[in-house]
């Protein structure tokens, strides 16, 4: 079985190197697949992806397996809050407790915010205010946390760009915590590369993993916090087999967003979406859908038994 596994990694990866009896999966050219006697992709790429923008990646070594326009800037909307949560993570403790500040209002207000109902002078924890932030895509819960990390917005927004040149996403800027349109609808972008890129290492960190993965969210009425109910937005969790985050993402500049991740078999894939439609989330799932069925197709030919990839 432990063989099977590699051979079913590999087959993703693009080649099989067998040394010593034992398969190891080695990152090629997917041209390699062919020659390799592997089962191969049916189709050269995904048919039916409507979204401008594009790209599926091996979820091992970001290897690319197919894209569309992967270094082109494009606005992002919420795919942001990656970010947004990734320097939470970075700071540390994620039981200190954060203030819900006025601002939230007039903020979600003047974007016509999705926002997780958080009220302003109630004290959630870090953690909760992550959840608070990636399931229901709460820019309240952005501009909570913005203002106590930071500190303030403009401090917290630097401290993403600084991220974001560390991971290396030189077509990357962020201008709002959020990745609401401001100064303008174009002002936080990033290409699909960078959006991989970004994907691949929060998925490395387990509380992020944990959050991104989580259907609902429930935080009890307590002494100084109302009750709280969080669904996420990420239509493939519960649908697509195997979905384990991440986030969505939509304004008007941007379109409906999806980053996206799912392992079958033991073999990951990470992809995203930019700009499917102007304002349907089910087209979003639906690229990143026919993208993994397409991504998938090799392993279901390898398998010794019936698969279905819907």
């Amino acid at each position: 079985m432990r063989i099977f596994a590699r051979v079913l990694q590999a087959v993703v990866a693009g080649v099989l190197v067998v040394a010593g009896g034992h398969a190891a999966a080695v990152a090629v050219p997917i041209t390699s697949v062919a020659s390799s006697g592997l089962p191969s992709w049916s189709a050269p790429e995904p048919e039916g992806v409507q979204a401008a923008g594009a790209a599926l990646a091996d979820g091992f070594t970001g290897a690319m397996r197919w894209s569309r326009e992967v270094h082109t800037p494009a606005p992002i909307g919420s795919i942001a809050k990656v970010m947004t949560a990734l320097v939470v993570i970075d700071s540390g403790d994620l039981e200190r407790p954060v203030e819900v500040p006025e601002g939230i209002i007039p903020y979600d207000n003047k974007f016509g915010a999705s926002t997780a109902d958080l009220v302003p002078g109630e004290t959630l924890s870090a953690r909760q205010l992550l959840y608070a932030l990636m399931l229901p895509s709460g820019c309240d819960a952005a501009y909570a946390l913005a203002e106590a990390y930071g500190p303030g917005q403009a401090a917290f927004v630097d401290r993403m760009n600084d991220k974001a040149r560390q991971l290396g996403l030189g077509g990357t800027h962020f201008s709002d915590p959020s990745g609401l349109p401001y100064p303008t609808g174009h002002s936080t972008f990033a290409t699909p590369a960078d959006l991989i890129r970004l994907g691949m290492h929060a998925m490395t960190l387990p509380v992020f993993r944990e959050i991104v993965g989580s259907a609902t969210y429930h935080v009890p009425a307590g002494p100084d916090n109302r009750e709280h109910f969080w669904e996420t937005t990420n239509l493939l969790l519960g649908d697509y087999p195997g979905t384990v985050g991440i986030k969505t993402g939509s304004t008007d500049a941007a379109g409906t967003c999806l980053l996206f991740e799912a392992v079958r078999a033991g073999v990951p894939l990470i992809g995203v979406v930019l700009h499917s439609s102007p304002d349907s989330a089910a087209a979003a799932a639906e690229d990143a859908e026919r993208m993994l069925n397409w991504g998938y197709g090799p392993i279901a030919g390898a398998l010794p038994f019936s698969w279905s990839l819907g």
